[in-house]
């Protein structure tokens, strides 16, 4: 029996790219909240829901994306916009296409900005039933200097929100790590 969309629970799911080295892939924490949401919510009702994949993208404070190279001519700012935009891509195609393999249906785009600013003006324009997304569990030293998207969403997004902390296991030698 096909499930009517306005009967469909739209789940946004807040995704980013891994931040250690040589690692071009999905965060850990990302990944647990996606599969999370997978095995706790969705489980084997596919049809019931539609998961909205958010990828914010922030940009470098002074463009250059920690790279010691010197660039001469808008071409080379451009080769940079498009290699981002791949990355982001990537990143998404990864969920996307493990959806489809599940039958789950699924959006998935790419925003620019303050990570937690852009999901919260999401949710705001989207209207998710649910917000999901992962947490890297920083202690509160930690949180001063590096800040916490998902304790931010939980304060100002206007929907539920279920945060999800990676495991003791999946923790990297650097906790800032993901």
């Amino acid at each position: 029996m096909a499930t009517s969309e306005a009967s469909v629970t739209r789940i946004m799911v807040a995704v980013n790219e891994s931040t250690i080295k040589g690692y071009p892939h999905a965060s850990i924490s990302s990944k647990g909240a996606f599969e999370w949401t997978l095995q706790k919510i969705v489980m084997s009702n596919t049809s019931g829901f539609k998961l909205l994949f958010l990828h914010v993208q922030v940009p470098d404070e002074d463009g250059f994306d920690d790279m010691d190279s010197i660039y001469a001519s808008p071409e080379d700012f451009k080769s940079l916009k498009s290699r981002d935009r791949a990355r982001g891509v990537r990143l998404l195609e990864f969920f996307v296409t493990r959806c489809h393999e599940i039958g789950v249906a699924c959006e998935a785009w790419i925003k620019k900005g303050d990570p937690k600013e852009v999901i919260c003006h999401e949710v705001k324009r989207i209207q998710p039933d649910l917000l999901v997304l992962g947490s890297r569990g920083l202690g509160p030293f930690q949180r001063v200097f590096v800040g916490t998207v998902s304790e931010f969403c939980v304060k100002h997004a206007e929907c539920p929100v279920v945060t999800i902390k990676r495991r003791l296991d999946e923790t990297p030698q650097d906790p800032v790590d993901d």
